[in-house]
């Protein structure tokens, strides 16, 4: 897995330990920020008085996470919150376009370090889609014709959309998420990067 990973954990604690437990939350960020692939992290709260913590933080791909999760220093980090009493009571990891989700609007963000990218614009997340979904789709309908053209119209959409949703979501998406990753977030065309380093040396 090569496409950014994006982990969100809810945990919770009682009242009384905000102090304690921004403290901790930051120690973490400081600590991944040393790690190879880390492209930032935060954490919001839905009010001042909650005992829910949401902490976001981001990789650039399944290895580099991997490293930082079964770190020696991630280890250390969460055993020293043992005597606040946090209780970690979800888990999200997620991929390419599954990465690109909005914090909840009753959200206050507190503080981040380092906040990982905005998710792209809706028309560029579409845009992107259509790249790959276009053609896919041409093929897939262009081989049911070809070979079960005789069925009855539903089952062969049916089929096609058996074949289609694998392919979309394991290698279409994530390639194209990975492709266009400059785009969607903005920055120059890799070309240019080149075109600028060369320039520069």
């Amino acid at each position: 897995m090569s496409d950014p990973v994006t982990v969100a954990i809810t945990r919770q604690l009682e009242p009384g330990h905000e102090a304690e437990m921004m403290s901790w939350l930051n120690a973490g960020i400081h600590l991944a920020e040393r790690f190879p692939g880390f492209l930032g992290a935060g954490w919001v709260r839905p009010e001042a008085a909650s005992t829910e913590w949401h902490m976001l933080y981001r990789f650039a791909d399944h290895d580099s996470l991997q490293q930082w999760e079964h770190s020696s220093q991630r280890a250390w980090w969460r055993a020293s919150a043992s005597g606040l009493g946090v209780v970690e009571a979800r888990v999200e990891k997620r991929t390419g376009i599954e990465g690109w989700f909005d914090v909840p609007q009753s959200t206050l963000v507190v503080e981040g370090a380092a906040p990982a990218p905005a998710p792209p614009p809706r028309w560029k997340q579409a845009c992107t889609i259509f790249l790959v979904f276009f053609p896919l789709s041409v093929a897939a309908n262009w081989l049911g014709g070809e070979l079960v053209g005789d069925l009855f119209l539903p089952l062969r959409v049916l089929l096609t959309v058996l074949v289609m949703t694998p392919v979309m979501t394991y290698v279409a998406l994530p390639w194209i998420t990975r492709t266009m990753q400059w785009w969607l977030q903005g920055q120059p065309a890799p070309w240019r990067r080149k075109a600028q380093a060369a320039s520069a040396s």
